[in-house]
């Protein structure tokens, strides 16, 4: 199979689909790749790394899109890069469709483009390829959020995240008991901080629990237990998810006036939408914004801030995906695994994800596929 990495085009997307480990790996079993030159440079990957394991580099965006048989991104896509796809292509990354244009979604139903969404992929009732950007979200967190505790940011509380005799510890408040809530945990947790997960979960608390000891306070959220937590929280971070939809709006606008001036909201399900009603998108170069004296962070991509790791973190989960839609082909790929059939959202000519369509009154239809063997 002809595979096509294009260099993300997304405003300080720093990450690679695959590093070269990736596709050594995809060459040694006879597929072709072809990867559009510096694509991997912000990643710390050169051409030449690419091109020793028997990459071939493109020197045109253009071209990659039209001699893959299947395309392989970070980001989700734009409408210029939906309008270079050709017909019957398969599409593989982040696509986070349940907040995208409507016409991008049009587009690839009309090209007849198998999109899969990276988010959507589940394995044992988990979703691997998010989760490996969850952890590093998670702990980029709680680093993130000393970063603006310090008092050479201007409007910050000046506090240490872990206190000292005497002196109590930052209060970290996350909501969310899922990969990021846990990772954000273990890293508030080692930094010495007071935490407290919210979590509607009983379940996924329980867990939390296991993992992380009654070092942790776990509460139940609603709406009174969310307020409660805004006005303690020296550091609240927004982990929640639905999969496949907007993110659920969980503090209110009555709730961010309640916080203590200085304090730092992360809403990392900001890509879905966020659950701060405070929150809107911000940028790698410009982070925070300050809303009634709460300092906000809500960077979409924030992996791109580790931008090696995230592109090993996402070879590692995606790669084994790769070589069998490569190695079999997409129909019999997706017969045999449901967890990736899952994160199909549009096929053959038509939406394949319930929620998707109901979002954007899309007619909906089944995954029907037949084997090519």
């Amino acid at each position: 199979m002809r595979i096509g990495i294009p260099k993300e085009t997304l405003l300080e997307e720093k990450r690679v689909a695959l590093a070269p480990a990736g596709v050594d790996a995809l060459v040694k079993a006879g597929h072709s790749v072809f990867i559009q030159t510096e694509a991997g440079l912000e990643s710390h990957f050169t051409d030449d790394e690419y091109r020793k394991v028997g990459a071939n580099i493109a020197y045109e965006r253009d071209e990659i899109y039209h001699r893959a048989e299947l395309i392989i991104k970070v980001a989700p896509l734009t409408d210029e890069e939906v309008s270079l796809m050709d017909e019957d292509q398969i599409v593989f990354s982040f696509l986070h469709l349940a907040v995208s244009k409507r016409n991008i979604i049009e587009k690839l139903i009309a090209k007849k483009v198998t999109a899969i969404s990276y988010e959507l992929v589940e394995r044992n009732n988990e979703l691997p390829v998010l989760q490996s950007m969850s952890e590093i979200a998670g702990q980029l967190a709680i680093q993130i959020g000393e970063r603006y505790f310090c008092s050479d940011f201007s409007q910050s509380r000046g506090i240490l995240m872990g206190g000292l005799t005497g002196v109590s510890p930052a209060a970290v408040v996350i909501l969310g008991a899922g990969m990021v809530g846990l990772n954000a945990a273990r890293a508030a947790l080692g930094r010495g901080a007071h935490v407290i997960v919210l979590d509607k979960d009983l379940y996924r608390l329980r867990r939390i629990e296991n993992y992380l000891g009654k070092k942790i306070t776990t509460v139940v959220a609603n709406s009174y237990t969310v307020a409660r937590g805004a006005k303690f929280a020296d550091l609240m971070i927004g982990a929640i998810r639905v999969k496949g939809e907007k993110s659920p709006m969980l503090v209110t606008e009555e709730m961010v006036k309640s916080m203590k001036r200085g304090a730092v909201i992360i809403d990392i399900s900001i890509d879905q939408g966020g659950c701060f009603e405070t929150s809107r998108p911000t940028t790698i170069s410009d982070p925070v914004f300050v809303e009634h004296g709460v300092i906000h962070y809500c960077v979409p991509n924030m992996p791109s801030l580790v931008s090696r790791t995230a592109s090993y973190g996402l070879t590692n989960a995606t790669l084994g995906y790769i070589l069998d839609i490569a190695d079999n082909g997409i129909n019999n790929a997706l017969l045999n695994d449901s967890g990736l059939a899952n994160g199909v959202c549009t096929f053959n000519g038509f939406c394949s994800n319930e929620g998707l369509a109901e979002t954007f009154d899309l007619e909906y239809r089944r995954l029907h596929i037949f084997s090519t063997n």
